[in-house]
């Protein structure tokens, strides 16, 4: 079994035009997650997925690689499933999917959401949970919460605090979703042909595709947050996070 990244890049964005190219640190924001993907000990190799040249030129500067998709990708997990299918892959062989956006990223976070392929053929696609530090991110719609069942498997993923103690929140964890995904090669080619679910347009999250579907995600708790760049003020707050790591 074969475990590749592809990480999905796009230069235009509403709230943060060419983020993928940001100086962090004196480097652009894709190459510091390129970096730590390359760092996992399950990684074959690391691809970024772009239909924009100079996103491509960033990557060929820092000698990353890259996979040229096109520009009607409707989604993030398309654009991963594009390039997948020139990479020469087998079905049983594992893709994992990280946004560019996430540039503390801990390398262990692409071994665990691993892990499941090598102990359950069964599984054909899981994601990363954290159990919530800051409470502030409890109630923030941009921090997707899950909740899944006892063995593992993802009941619902929402923008709400999910689950809404009653009696209120003291007692128990609230995990946050981190944008990681890995899928067989095989569900992936599925994945892509699959229509888009109501849920999923309600909460805009695509990951309720595959459940509205039938389909189970299974998710693996880490004890590693990866915070994400969401807006050009984020770029110091992550800087910051560096500089006490040791990394700028």
């Amino acid at each position: 079994m074969r475990v590749v990244v592809i990480i999905p890049s796009r230069y235009g964005s509403i709230r943060f035009d060419g983020k993928p190219l940001a100086n962090i640190c004196g480097k652009p924001m894709i190459q510091w997650v390129c970096q730590r993907a390359m760092q996992a000990k399950c990684i074959e190799s690391v691809h970024v997925a772009t239909d924009d040249s100079r996103i491509r030129d960033a990557v060929n500067r820092f000698g990353g690689n890259v996979v040229m998709t096109s520009a009607r990708c409707r989604s993030g997990t398309d654009r991963v499933a594009e390039a997948a299918g020139r990479l020469g892959l087998d079905p049983v062989d594992v893709v994992v999917n990280i946004q560019g956006d996430q540039p503390l990223v801990d390398p262990r976070c692409f071994d665990a959401v691993v892990q499941p392929f090598y102990e359950d053929p069964a599984v054909k696609m899981s994601t990363l949970a954290f159990a919530i530090v800051d409470k502030r991110e409890i109630t923030d719609p941009k921090d997707v919460k899950v909740t899944f069942d006892n063995n593992g498997n993802a009941l619902y993923f929402s923008r709400a605090t999910i689950p809404h103690g009653r009696d209120g929140l003291n007692g128990y964890d609230i995990y946050k979703h981190l944008g990681v995904y890995a899928y067989t090669q095989e569900f992936l080619e599925c994945f892509k042909g699959l229509s888009p679910g109501r849920l999923e347009e309600i909460e805009k999250l695509e990951q309720l595709r595959a459940m509205e579907h039938g389909h189970h995600i299974r998710v693996v708790v880490t004890p590693y947050d990866s915070p994400e760049v969401d807006l050009p003020v984020d770029i110091q707050r992550i800087e910051g996070k560096m500089a006490g790591m040791g990394l700028c």
